[in-house]
């Protein structure tokens, strides 16, 4: 199967969390969230390198995170812009080629590399493919806080990272949304916006993202939950 290089986003400040610094810093399991995501990708055979983006404030903190946990992958740092599209572009301008690339958040740390190589696998076949899950609740479209409608969510997905794509495909989206001032609300909106058709990979429930402080209690428990199988 063919090798990816995955893009992670790490300079947002997650003002939902409320904890006064760059969640990516916080801990699970006494190991920073960002180390807990980059180990996912360092131990993956299949990635090539990993370009991470974090703020230029931060820098020299990240590269002693990144020395002490031994990411031997991390091929370039970049600092990233003011909206999150701004940065993975930032990310994305230092690669060379046109190889799969992966964008995955920061912090999502708990995705499983069966997913990841499902989800290389389509990106090989079709160009553009995301994580995503089915979903479970049910959905009421509502206007002023009267529901209007019950949404039927067999074709509903909640989507996750990582994104998937060929370079020239995401490059191409990034430069048009650019030029068209478009920001999309995922990486996938930008291949949506220009006409490409984005293919969708099931993933798994435990792949969430880490936003608020009930969500460090969930990743505990999915780390323990781990230990144990």
């Amino acid at each position: 199967m063919e090798k990816y290089t995955v893009v992670i986003p790490a300079a947002g400040q997650g003002k939902r969390m409320k904890a006064g610094k760059n969640k990516q810093f916080l801990l699970i399991d006494q190991i920073p969230l960002l180390i807990h995501t980059l180990r996912v990708f360092e131990e993956d055979i299949l990635c090539h390198s990993i370009i991470l983006v974090v703020n230029k404030q931060e820098l020299k903190e990240v590269e002693k995170l990144i020395e002490t946990y031994k990411i031997n992958k991390v091929d370039k740092l970049v600092i990233g812009g003011k909206e999150r599209q701004e940065s993975v572009y930032e990310g994305l301008k230092v690669i060379e080629g046109n190889p799969i690339v992966l964008i995955h958040d920061g912090a999502r740390p708990f995705v499983q590399h069966s997913v990841i190589h499902n989800l290389i696998h389509k990106v090989v076949e079709k160009g553009a493919a995301i994580v995503a899950t089915p979903v479970k609740d049910t959905i009421k479209q509502a206007v002023d806080g009267i529901v209007e409608k019950t949404v039927h969510r067999n074709n509903l997905w909640s989507i996750q990272t990582p994104q998937g794509f060929r370079y020239n495909k995401i490059v191409k989206g990034h430069q048009e949304a650019e030029k068209q001032d478009f920001f999309g609300t995922d990486d996938a909106s930008l291949m949506e916006f220009i006409g490409e058709k984005v293919y969708i990979v099931e993933g798994d429930y435990e792949n969430i993202k880490i936003t608020t402080p009930e969500d460090i209690l969930y990743g505990e428990a999915i780390i323990e939950k781990r230990k144990g199988e």
